[in-house]
């Protein structure tokens, strides 16, 4: 059947849900209202998922390291006793490489089985998932825990913010696609899952939430993403709260602060070992994987193979197994002196190598925490080295412990803010952000585009996220309505498949839309479906039998950029636009928008010289436009125009001559327009530029 063009104006339903899209903005009650929905489920999830994992990794470090090697390691003071004990004086030292092994080879096989992209540090993963649109399988989460606990529980060097990060990036992912939310919600969603679960296993809230929006990126920040995680992250924070306390992970004493500026230049000594250091940890980290990655073995092997090398260094060294964050305890007091001045020296370059074994060979485990433990020992070793040598050093090893924590690691993730953020709520010190600032500020400097994360992006004008809005930044101002077209052709459930093989034939199109007697629509069948059916057959069958239910819809009001990007990711040159109805299931058709349509409006708003920003007013959208000749007010008074009630002119460039106007000012040809307008009449001012209605005896004021 042919359905002809609708008329008529919207109902009310549909407006209020243009409205509430228009308004992509935290300053709108419905956008932040949608947010804080969505951000407290996260933080419930992401608080709910660090007790599991940090649960798991504790029992399974009690039943293996302990259990089996009779090894206690050192806790950091909110975790645990911080008192060491010697590797020798073990019940079973000797069977740390067996324990290494088997927890690398249960860790591989749970994931290689089940889930490859579990593998590694997750963080990763989670980035590239954010920049490419792509979905979190559901049994992520689940594998990551505990393959992450029992990598991390036998010895394994590795941390537990990208297990906590993918976690709970892959809820935010899996909301996203049970409540059908847009792609730039999904990845809002997802950056706000990496910051909860971050900020809520390392009792960091504040870092955690801007650590989702820096790490995304080498230069930039994703500030879309701030308010949502801040929410998430205070939630999943408040909730992993009460199940661990509320103190700090670490413990300094409270009068830890900087008062001497000539220490200074020891700050500017730990930035520059932090930048080099931190590009050592990226490329060997990166270059062990790459070696595993070439091994000629099965890919669960590989973790038990890391597993026992590290099992063999950790007889030599044990200070290189594990989280390590004890050690890091231990280095900000005088205990720090107890220890060997070789094993302070040597840690920061084994703690690479342990962790590239761990988590390169295909072992499941952060590199966020081993990455805090290198810059720690770095801070230790250069006030080790000075202590008693160089005058004016800090009484105690924690402030450098403190400050190179932040340096080498903000340096080499690109996130120098969060990780400073970070480092100050887990040791409970903001005293030493002053010279965290000039080690962080050289060690970037130093580190260049080197990065530990290699998902990483420069700037949103690299990531495909954001790659329409970068490239065609007009896209963003139009909207879906301004590009789609009236329906011509639509199928019913009642046609045979022959008679629509007949009918997209005869209008040359590759498919069309099912819709019933009221225009909602059923579905879509496309040529390749029809062709999928034997020719015997295509004259009996229906085409409810063939019909695709599960289809692509696009809102009315969406912007172009988001549609296309939607278009291009489910593959489709073409969707049906639904005017969507809250209270029921039904989509009603309002048109069809094709890629062919969207490059078409595209050049005819780039010939117009028009563009869409938003208003000055909450709820208001301003129009630029380049008046053409067709256009009603061209040569007349103001008051005789007849401009549309809903707007009003704010100026006219006239010659390169700003004019504000009046009832009696005559617009001309080639006349540059703004135009103030509510989102209501902005369609109604556009048919009006486009001479398709009729002016109107409105008055414009004088």
């Amino acid at each position: 059947m042919m359905v002809p063009e609708s008329a008529g104006g919207a109902s009310f339903m549909r407006r209020l849900l243009r409205f509430s899209r228009l308004q992509r903005s935290f300053e709108s009650p419905r956008y932040l209202l949608k947010w804080l929905v969505l951000s407290s489920l996260i933080g419930i999830v992401a608080g709910v998922g660090a007790i599991v994992f940090y649960t798991a990794i504790h029992y399974a470090n009690h039943w293996f390291i302990e259990g089996l090697v009779g090894y206690v390691q050192p806790s950091p003071a909110g975790e645990g006793p911080t008192r060491v004990m010697s590797f020798w004086n073990s019940a079973r030292p000797w069977l740390l490489p067996v324990v290494t092994t088997l927890g690398g080879l249960i860790a591989g096989f749970i994931v290689f089985t089940w889930a490859p992209e579990a593998e590694g540090h997750g963080t990763d993963a989670a980035i590239k998932a954010f920049h490419e649109g792509t979905s979190i399988r559901a049994r992520i989460p689940l594998i990551k825990l505990v393959a992450s606990a029992i990598t991390i529980g036998t010895g394994g060097s590795a941390g537990r913010e990208g297990p906590a990060a993918q976690i709970s990036a892959g809820f935010g992912s899996i909301m996203a696609n049970v409540l059908h939310l847009d792609a730039q919600d999904r990845r809002i969603a997802l950056a706000t899952g990496m910051g909860a679960g971050i900020g809520s296993i390392f009792s960091a809230p504040l870092g955690g939430a801007i650590l989702a929006a820096e790490i995304l990126y080498k230069d930039d920040l994703e500030v879309e993403a701030i308010m949502p995680a801040l929410i998430a992250s205070i939630v999943g924070y408040s909730i992993f709260g009460v199940y661990s306390g509320w103190h700090t992970i670490f413990a300094v004493p409270a009068d830890l602060a900087f008062s001497s500026p000539p220490q200074l230049l020891y700050y500017v000594v730990i930035g520059i070992l932090c930048g080099l250091i931190g590009r050592l940890y990226a490329r060997g980290f990166y270059g062990l994987t790459h070696q595993f990655h070439h091994l000629s073995l099965p890919n669960w092997v590989k973790p038990g193979i890391g597993g026992l090398l590290v099992g063999l260094i950790g007889l030599v060294i044990p200070q290189a197994i594990g989280m390590g964050y004890g050690w890091v305890q231990v280095s900000m007091g005088t205990g720090l002196l107890s220890l060997p001045l070789w094993i302070i020296l040597l840690l920061p370059f084994v703690k690479i190598l342990t962790t590239g074994l761990t988590v390169g060979s295909g072992g499941s485990g952060g590199i966020f925490g081993p990455g805090m433990v290198i810059g720690g020992m770095v801070g230790a070793a250069v006030w080790r080295l000075s202590y008693h040598v160089l005058p004016g050093l800090p009484a105690i090893p924690g402030p450098f412990v403190i400050v190179a924590m932040m340096a080498l690691f903000g340096g080499i993730a690109h996130a120098p803010l969060a990780i400073m953020l970070m480092v100050a709520e887990m040791t409970g010190n903001l005293s030493l952000l002053a010279p965290a600032m000039i080690a962080v500020s050289i060690s970037s400097i130093l580190v260049g585009k080197d990065t530990i994360y290699t998902s990483q992006v420069n700037t949103k004008a690299d990531s495909p996220a954001h790659r329409l809005q970068m490239s065609f930044p007009l896209l963003s101002t139009l909207t879906v309505h301004q590009a789609m077209f009236a329906l011509k052709l639509g199928l019913s459930t009642t046609q045979t498949v022959a008679d629509a093989e007949q009918m997209l034939a005869n209008e040359v199109v590759s498919g069309a839309p099912v819709v019933d007697k009221e225009r909602h629509l059923q579905g879509v069948v496309t040529l390749a479906d029809i062709q999928r059916i034997p020719l015997a057959e295509r004259a009996e069958r229906p085409i409810r039998e063939i019909m695709n239910t599960e289809v692509l819809t696009l809102d009315s009001y969406a912007t172009l950029d988001e549609a296309l990007e939607q278009l291009t990711s489910a593959r489709v040159s073409w969707a049906p636009v639904v005017e969507r109805n809250p209270f029921s299931s039904t989509r009603k058709i309002l048109g069809i928008l094709t890629a062919a349509s969207i490059a078409q409006v595209y050049r005819r708003t780039l010939a117009k010289d028009s563009r869409r920003m938003r208003g000055v007013v909450e709820g208001t959208v301003m129009l630029e436009a380049k008046i053409e000749e067709h256009a009603p007010l061209v040569n007349k008074p103001l008051r005789e125009a007849g401009v549309p009630s809903e707007c009003l002119i704010v100026s006219i460039r006239h010659d390169g001559e700003l004019i504000f106007p009046r009832g009696g000012s005559v617009i001309q040809v080639g006349d540059t327009v703004t135009f103030l307008v509510s989102p209501q009449g902005e369609e109604r001012l556009q048919d009006y530029l486009a001479n398709r209605v009729s002016a109107l005896p409105v008055l414009q004021g004088r």
